[in-house]
């Protein structure tokens, strides 16, 4: 019988969720802030790329090192070594005095968070040995983490509009006391028995070729494919088959590729990256879509975002009371096919409805995406052995940042194309401003806004059009991608291996 976790277990888990907000929270605060640090510390365009970008492709690249160090060293320990140097490198970033300062900075805050998110999920694997009680806690954490982003910018808005831009990173600072102090006294140790050495060589294969595709990733959304992207992406595939390589000859290996033998635990990973390659994919083209076509300000346009982060929530806590009733495979099969549905309503009902067809099918959208990433995360941890959980941790999150990336460069890419395609610019434009109003259509909009009466609403609204055409067309693509997603990974696999969110032994895991 598994013993109930009890009020310390509770409490760790508050504790827990201090990280796991501030994480998620630190990949979209800065986003408002661009536009101040440009004037304070006055980067070019490839800085201002750079501060925007290291924190997401370090912490992509370094969560499975870490996660399986944590499994190494023990888990509580890299949370909270990770925590005094993310606290540290807030410091360093809120008073940055250039904009190489601050890169240095946002680099090794994007380390110091690959540390924070496996040792989290691991530790409540550790926490929680009851599958209920576990199941609402990973439910939570979704929630925190699912929060996070979307508390990001209007939090940095309103630190911006009573502070200096460096503020925005000052809040780290005291969740990261408040961590060190309570992390002792609520967590405990958890770490892998055998003592095993880290691979160190294991650690730069795995760090260079995520990064690379990482970087190739973001190249291709924003400039689309080229030979750059083409290379960039070859050469990470392949440093990535010498790493898979080197862990198959290993006794210790970084990545114990027996986990992949599971059919729970790919099937389950699988899904979680389509997951966040539908959330975060279609989530870019919505947030234009509300300011640039729609016309909002970023603060109604943060406060439309509302319903769907609901949605989010009761998935991510309602998940756990389905399983008790439906086996998970299932439930993560219906999921999928509800984000499918999401993406249908606003192919289908945006030209028409407009603000209405996107905030619904986002809702639904949401519902089925932090079902699937509650689901998904739990079957994982499950599959895995608890001495594994960091490294199974540092996988699943790894999934979600690929995921994410890849549906920035498929669905942005598709908007992109599409927009191009249809805008209709005037004659009388310059070649510059013409290229400009062509490239995005933000850019349209601004050369709109100089133009005389006439020249300027039609460009204005062939912009705006081509645009939610490519939205259109976008979510129509994400709707079938999805669909075979659900067939694919979720039915044929889940259906038939994963019973409900139980530690099934490491029989069928190795």
């Amino acid at each position: 019988m598994r013993t109930k976790a009890g009020t310390r277990e509770w409490l760790g888990l508050a504790v827990l969720a201090l990280p796991t907000l501030l994480v998620s929270m630190d990949m979209t605060i800065l986003y408002l802030a661009t536009p101040s640090l440009s004037a304070a510390l006055r980067p070019n365009a490839a800085e201002l790329l750079w501060i925007s970008d290291i924190y997401a492709f370090l912490v992509a690249g370094a969560l499975i090192p870490m996660g399986a160090i944590g499994d190494r060293i023990g888990r509580r320990r890299l949370l909270l070594i990770g925590s005094v140097f993310f606290g540290l490198a807030s410091i360093l970033a809120a008073f940055s005095t250039s904009a190489a300062m601050l890169i240095v900075a946002r680099a090794i805050l994007g380390i110091a968070g690959a540390t924070l998110l496996p040792s989290t999920l691991a530790l409540i694997r550790n926490l929680f040995h009851s599958p209920e009680q576990r199941g609402l806690a990973i439910g939570i954490w979704t929630t925190c983490f699912t929060l996070g982003g979307v508390l990001g910018p209007p939090v940095g808005g309103f630190l911006l509009q009573h502070f200096w831009w460096g503020s925005v990173f000052l809040i780290g600072v005291p969740v990261m006391a408040a961590l060190i102090l309570l992390g002792p006294v609520f967590l405990p140790e958890c770490r892998e028995e055998d003592g095993e050495t880290v691979d160190y060589p294991s650690v730069f294969l795995s760090m260079t070729s995520l990064l690379a595709i990482a970087y190739g990733v973001k190249h291709i959304a924003e400039a689309g494919v080229t030979a750059m992207a083409a290379a960039i992406l070859g050469f990470g595939a392949a440093v990535g088959w010498v790493f898979v390589r080197r862990q198959k000859r290993l006794e210790a290996p970084l990545v114990d590729l027996a986990l992949f033998r599971c059919p729970s635990f790919t099937a389950a990973l699988g899904a979680n990256t389509m997951a966040l390659f539908a959330w975060v994919g279609v989530s870019l083209l919505v947030a234009q879509y509300l300011q640039l076509v729609l016309g909002m300000a970023p603060m109604m346009a943060g406060l439309w975002t509302i319903p769907p982060a609901a949605a989010c929530v009761a998935g991510c806590l309602g998940a756990p009371a389905l399983a008790r009733r439906i086996a998970p495979g299932t439930i993560v099969a219906l999921a999928l096919l509800l984000v499918a549905a999401g993406f249908a309503i606003m192919a289908a009902f945006t030209s028409g409805f407009g603000l209405f067809a996107i905030v619904a099918g986002m809702m639904v959208l949401g519902l089925g995406v932090a079902t699937i990433v509650t689901m998904g995360t739990d079957l994982i941890l499950t599959a895995a052995p608890p001495q594994k959980a960091g490294a199974a941790s540092a996988i699943s999150e790894t999934g979600a940042e690929i995921g994410g990336g890849l549906g920035v460069a498929l669905l942005g890419s598709i908007g992109v194309a599409v927009y191009r395609a249809m805008v209709l610019i005037p004659g009388n434009l310059a070649n510059e401003d013409a290229a400009a109003a062509r490239d995005t259509l933000g850019a349209a909009v601004d050369v709109a806004k100089e133009l005389p009466d006439a020249s300027g609403t039609i460009l204005m609204t062939s912009a705006q059009h081509a645009f939610e055409r490519g939205l259109v067309i976008a979510t129509a693509a994400g709707c079938g991608v999805l669909l075979v997603t659900a067939f694919l990974f979720a039915w044929t696999n889940l259906r038939h291996h994963a019973s409900r969110p139980e530690f099934q032994g490491q029989q069928e895991t190795l």
